[in-house]
């Protein structure tokens, strides 16, 4: 696809918004954010070494609570089924339900049946309503599970696998039947470039992960992490952590389990460049998607013509994350200082709390397919 990346004339200060500070984090680091259809907030906290007490949280009065409950978040190593375990996602999906990604993997670790699981809340009873386990064939034991999306016409969720120490893809969920299975398994447009090919660049420091006798390896060496689905559905939208690449996938290709593996692939558009290393994407009902940009601490947009804008640069957006629209037209985003973490820096933990949540008001409606 043709790429117009002419800068607009529009002068800097109309083209970035102002960020809105909805909560602060004195605890553990947040990823995900998603907001009800009512304006409720939740979060989570995946175990990347903090003291994360709950791993799922719901906003109240500005704190973070325990969401379900308590004993929901509370890991049972005898049965990774039965609880939360390290939740690197929280998504609403457009029938107002919330939709919990459990990676199973706390710091990273390699996967057991149970722990890998898909899980929904019904926010009319604050209860789990669903819990949808991965076969090891589906989430590999090397499997890290991002982020999810939901097309409810058909009943499907896409989720990314963004693993840092085996294939990456995308799982297709059948939300009906429960069964899943991977597309795109370890395909290029899934897995992060080498540190050669792309070397991240966060506030002004190469990103790095350094470990003794061994050589520097970029510490956005994960796969494909954002996701977006299309305003009609037809295509769905990745990114690997570690590339400044978009690509786009057909969504009827991903949901035939009658095609090959080729014949899903051939469907792989490259977007093109978009500016920056992306963490987070997210996709409004005007065909547009919005991708954060860690390098430059910002959120980008890109026109269904293919032209990216800057919508906010802000000092304050130390790595941002995640990203949800609301109903109401803001679009809220966490940012979590991950570059920060001590594994980047020599063993020194340079992040300051708190971490962040903000919103920006973009004036545009969620994608709701259902």
């Amino acid at each position: 696809m043709t790429q117009d990346h002419r800068p607009s004339d529009l002068p800097m200060e109309r083209l970035t918004g102002a960020l809105e500070e909805v909560a602060h984090f004195h605890g553990p680091m947040p990823t995900g954010v998603t907001v009800s259809r009512e304006g409720r907030i939740f979060v989570n906290f995946p175990k990347w070494g903090d003291d994360v007490k709950f791993t799922v949280a719901e906003l109240r009065d500005g704190q973070p609570v325990p969401y379900p409950d308590e004993d929901t978040n509370r890991t049972r190593d005898d049965d990774p089924a039965a609880a939360f375990v390290s939740v690197q996602s929280v998504v609403v999906d457009p029938m107002d339900r919330l939709w919990v990604l459990d990676t199973g993997s706390p710091m990273f670790r390699r996967t057991e049946y149970g722990g890998p699981k898909l899980v929904c809340v019904d926010l009319a009873t604050n209860a789990v309503a669903r819990k949808i386990l991965f076969p090891q064939d589906v989430a590999l034991p090397t499997t890290y599970l991002n982020d999810v999306r939901f097309d409810l016409r058909r009943g499907a969720a896409f989720i990314t696998d963004s693993a840092q120490d085996g294939p990456n893809g995308i799982i297709v969920v059948n939300l009906e039947t429960g069964e899943s299975w991977r597309r795109l398994n370890d395909h290029p447009s899934t897995k992060a470039q080498p540190v050669t090919e792309f070397l991240p660049m966060v506030e002004g420091r190469p990103f790095l992960e350094v470990t003794p006798n061994a050589p520097p390896k970029s510490g956005a060496g994960m796969g494909a992490d954002g996701v977006a689905i299309g305003a009609d559905g037809a295509r769905l939208y990745y990114c690997p952590l570690g590339s400044r690449r978009l690509y786009s996938v057909s969504t009827d290709a991903l949901w035939n389990r009658e095609l090959s593996d080729e014949e899903v692939a051939a469907t792989v558009r490259d977007e093109g460049d978009k500016g920056g290393g992306a963490d987070g994407l997210e996709s409004d009902a005007e065909g547009r998607v919005y991708a954060t940009n860690y390098e430059q601490g910002a959120v980008t947009r890109r026109a269904p013509g293919g032209v990216w804008e800057t919508i906010v640069r802000d000092p304050r957006l130390l790595w941002p994350d995640t990203m949800s629209l609301a109903e109401d037209g803001y679009l809220y985003v966490t940012a979590n200082q991950l570059h920060r973490q001590a594994r980047y820096h020599e063993g020194r933990d340079e992040r300051r709390r708190p971490y962040t949540l903000f919103r920006l008001r973009v004036d545009a409606r969620p994608v709701r397919l259902k």
